[in-house]
């Protein structure tokens, strides 16, 4: 590990914050989809608000990681 990452690698296990974007992500779906069954969000915002949400943690995952990829 060079000393420009402030990333600490335990075995092979990454502890980067931005691995767990993807779950966070998945995460506050759940809860827009939960908040919209129970009426407080109109269906057109929960429409709007859970594909932003999967496409900000799918793009994260894409950018790849310069910690994981030495």
């Amino acid at each position: 590990m060079d000393n420009n990452t402030n990333v600490e690698m335990s075995g092979k296990v990454c502890k980067c914050h931005h691995h767990k974007i993807m779950m966070i992500a998945v995460l506050l779906i759940g809860v827009v989809a939960l908040v919209g069954n129970l009426g407080w969000l109109s269906p057109m915002a929960v429409g709007i608000i859970w594909p932003i949400l999967l496409i900000i943690g799918a793009a994260s995952k894409l950018m790849g990681c310069k910690c994981c990829s030495k």
